[in-house]
């Protein structure tokens, strides 16, 4: 029996040839099983041209409700809702049947992590890191297709058909990318990596020592007030490139936070020299783009998620705050760890009361010879 999507009511705000193109998407999609519950949801809510793509994404086969991946896979329920979350996933309702046989499989390859003695709290750090970073990755593929496989006038039929074929081809392509990017990122961390006796006896849970810098868009919030929000996204994109740039070898981007990044490195040195580079990379961008100013700390800290923890990170975060445009200000930790270094310039920037931080914190300024105006010229505030 064929479905009267007008009576259902899925036709009523279209005509004419957008509404001949939604009657055959309708059809398309019922005879691939979407539920005619599923799209009175998709038209309500403004995306049944995207329910091509995501029946591409979530591939053909049987459908579970949660409690029955999590027998099949052998998993506790309470922990595959909590792998769930992490990885950053609305929750389905209990009896929904809202995982398919792809969902199974990857529940699977997490039992056979637990099953390797993997702690469950580890893997659930790692799906959220995971979790976030796809969800970035995805924005900005959709963002891709939209801008370069969109066009004015386009139907929902169009733009189903276009984007779902876009998906199949680019799934093949893009997943052994992932893994190859993945391969390269943690060899050269593992390459870098130093670890000390003690460290690896007891599992390093004592935290490491590492150099932390905050680089942050100075004015950024007044920009706000003036500026279109695509003119402050490009800004913050802009940001990342130059982050981006920088890091490499010891030195890691750990993280963008909206108008400042993070750098972490075990090389006090290489780390102070990408920050002094990215404070003159962003000098170079020219009037149209704010300076910034970074603050550099060294000392003990924890790795957790991806991302780093203790008192170097706060001190780094508050040393950054009381800056001047393109100047780069280290604690004193940094400043010793890192010497008198060939082409490098110091001086003292004074010792400040800075919030959060116990006692007076002694800074340094510090900048390439060759730098004249540059990174470090401006004195700090008062």
């Amino acid at each position: 029996m064929t479905t009267d999507f007008e009576a259902d009511g899925l036709l009523h705000d279209v005509e004419g040839g957008e509404r001949e193109a939604r009657l055959e998407l309708l059809r398309d999609l019922e005879e691939q099983g979407v539920s005619i519950d599923e799209l009175k949801r998709a038209v309500a809510e403004g995306r049944l041209a995207l329910l091509p793509v995501e029946q591409v994404l979530a591939g053909e086969g049987p459908r579970y409700t949660r409690e029955e991946i999590a027998e099949k896979s052998e998993l506790n329920p309470d922990f595959l809702l909590r792998q769930w979350r992490a990885l950053g996933m609305s929750e389905p309702d209990d009896e929904d049947k809202a995982f398919t046989t792809r969902d199974l499989e990857a529940a699977q390859r997490v039992k056979q992590l637990l099953d390797l003695e993997i702690p469950e709290d580890e893997l659930i750090q790692v799906s959220r890191v995971i979790g976030m970073n796809m969800s970035q990755l995805a924005a900005a593929s959709r963002g891709l297709g939209i801008r370069v496989f969109s066009s004015p006038g386009d139907t929902e039929l169009e733009v189903g058909k276009r984007f779902a074929t876009i998906v199949e081809g680019l799934a093949p392509l893009l997943t052994p990318s992932l893994e190859y990017v993945l391969q390269l990122h943690m060899r050269e961390q593992i390459r870098h990596d130093v670890f000390g006796q003690t460290e690896i006896g007891e599992g390093s849970s004592g935290g490491t020592e590492q150099a932390i810098a905050f680089a942050d868009l100075v004015g950024f919030t007044k920009l706000g007030e003036r500026l279109e929000p695509d003119e402050l996204s490009q800004m913050t994109d802009r940001l990342g490139e130059m982050a981006g740039d920088v890091a490499g070898g010891p030195v890691r981007l750990v993280k963008l936070i909206g108008d400042a990044a993070m750098l972490s490195s075990n090389d006090p040195s290489e780390l102070l020299g990408a920050t002094i580079a990215l404070v003159r990379a962003a000098a170079d961008e020219g009037d149209g783009f704010p300076l910034l100013r970074a603050g550099v700390a060294f000392g003990n800290t924890v790795l957790r998620a991806g991302d780093f923890y203790g008192r170097p990170v706060n001190l780094a975060s508050r040393i950054t705050g009381v800056a001047r445009p393109d100047s780069v200000l280290c604690d004193e930790a940094a400043r010793k760890e890192v010497g008198d270094g060939d082409g490098l310039k110091w001086s003292n920037a004074g010792a400040r009361h800075l919030k959060g931080i116990d006692g007076e914190v002694r800074l340094f300024r510090a900048r390439q010879i060759d730098d004249s105006d540059g990174a470090g010229e401006g004195s700090e505030r008062g």
